[in-house]
């Protein structure tokens, strides 16, 4: 199969994948918040960032290694298998000792053992990551949606039962952990591989080589984009910290369909073209329209609908989450272009800039962070905003250097589809909040929805986008 056939059907099963798991597990997200309380949610993300950390440090970087690398045989499989197993035994029995501290950080003490047991997840996952970045080196998209899509609405369905029968967060703890024991389940079904029981120091040396600056730079950026859950549930009450953990997940829900999906495709294909600079640069560029063409204008209208949205989906109890709602929403816009542009910068192999940047970042995130604690949760949010617009200048700086393609350029590519966006939305905000009060929410939403894509729509073909261009030759392959 050829590269251009092998990125495409990737898309289309990636896509499959990302819109079944998403469709399944927004679908489990709002029965469970209708359920549970907010200060449910709120528990459960005090501890993210640790179990993000730990994710972070049980692969050290290497299935990425895996994934770029060119040749390969059993015993760089072998190596990185046993790593992950060994690396994710020693990391539970930590969180296993120190989740008493946790607890008496954030004051909860039903912490303790809602944390030993939910990280049981990360012994699970150990045994499926190879089998994993196999398929995905291999553009292997169908296998993997066939693993994934089952395994969730298996725990999906075990979870609304659960909440049905007032597990409480019980059944957030339980939800993940019989998802990840379908799933590796399922995947040493479809996989031929085998682990051998040999371990090789040049190979985990070559791998590790790799994957630790990456790994360092990822668990950078886990601590730093879970630290606003930490703040928030360290100084503001569980219930607090559950409506911005909602509004998260929400505006994550059109970010994650669509930057993971590509990303995941993206990735090995950037790393097939890593030495044809023009070509490179070439799908860099188009790549960034169109996830951005398609992007903002869902953030948009997602933003301008909020009210009768998270009524609609939620009830009145999480009305609450509608303002840091809006606000996540034009922070998630640049969320994909931090990503690929970092994506540059693997493929090459220059995992010491990425470290680089994200240290940079870093530091940037705690300055802000700073100044807007006082601020309340809104401060925070609004934080977010600043912070990912001065990253779009800070992630874009070696892509100049690597590719020849700046901010600036970058910048005139990518903002007529953002600012198209915010007008129509702005307007569609003004019409939700002065006319369509007196009608029902979802008629709201259906008539706010045919406008915005109207007018969206309309404003694309009338000023000649070459994006639509790109996604109707995607469509056509």
């Amino acid at each position: 199969m050829s590269l251009k056939k092998q990125a495409v059907s990737g898309l289309v099963w990636t896509f499959s994948q990302q819109i079944g798991y998403q469709l399944i597990s927004f679908t489990v997200g709002i029965i469970l918040a209708r359920i549970l309380a907010p200060a449910d949610f709120g528990l459960i993300a005090m501890f993210t960032v640790v179990m993000a950390v730990a994710t972070a440090l049980t692969d050290g970087g290497m299935t990425a290694s895996l994934i770029r690398s060119k040749d390969l045989d059993e015993l760089d499989f072998s190596t990185v298998f046993w790593f992950n197993i060994g690396t994710a035994i020693v990391l539970y029995i930590l969180i296993y000792l120190t989740s008493p501290l946790i607890a008496s950080f954030f004051d909860e003490a039903v912490l303790t053992n809602v944390i030993r047991v939910y990280s049981i997840i990360l012994l699970i996952n150990s045994f499926g990551a190879v089998q994993n970045a196999q398929m995905t080196r291999d553009m292997n998209f169908r296998s993997l949606f066939k693993v994934q899509v089952p395994s969730l609405m298996i725990a999906g369905i075990a979870a609304v039962i659960m909440a049905l029968n007032e597990f409480g967060v019980w059944t957030l703890v339980f939800y993940p952990i019989i998802q990840s024991v379908c799933y590796v389940i399922q995947i040493w079904l479809y996989s031929k591989w085998r682990p051998s029981f040999s371990f090789s120091k040049n190979k985990f040396r070559y791998h590790f080589n790799f994957g630790y600056k990456l790994t360092l730079s990822g668990l950078l950026d886990k601590i730093f984009a879970n630290i606003y859950t930490v703040i928030i549930g360290k100084f503001f009450s569980p219930a607090d910290l559950g409506f911005y953990n909602r509004a998260d997940t929400l505006k994550q829900l059109p970010v994650s369909n669509l930057s993971t999906a590509l990303n995941k495709v993206t990735y090995p294909l950037f790393a097939k073209i890593s030495h044809e600079q023009e070509k490179l640069k070439t799908v860099y560029k188009k790549l960034m329209k169109v996830v951005v063409f398609i992007l903002a204008p869902i953030l948009c209208l997602m933003a301008s609908t909020a009210e009768p949205l998270i009524r609609f989906l939620l009830t009145e109890k999480w009305m609450p989450a509608i303002p840091y709602f809006q606000i996540l929403a034009i922070a998630g816009i640049l969320y994909p272009i931090h990503a690929y542009n970092l994506n540059i910068l693997k493929v090459k192999g220059r995992s010491d800039l990425i470290l680089k940047l994200e240290f940079i970042k870093k530091v940037l995130v705690i300055v802000i962070l700073a100044l807007s604690i006082p601020f309340g949760v809104i401060g925070i949010v609004w934080g977010q905003v600043i912070f990912s617009i001065l990253a779009f200048f800070i992630n874009t700086y070696y892509t100049d250097k690597i590719l020849d393609y700046n901010f600036i350029e970058q910048g005139i590519d990518l903002l007529p589809s953002i600012i198209l966006s915010l007008m129509i939305g702005g307007g569609i905000y003004y019409l939700n909040s002065s006319f369509f009060l007196d009608i029902p929410d979802f008629l709201r939403l259906v008539i706010s929805g045919f406008i915005f894509v109207s007018l969206y729509l309309s404003a694309v073909f009338l000023m000649k986008f070459n994006e639509i261009r790109y996604v109707k030759e995607l469509l056509k392959r």
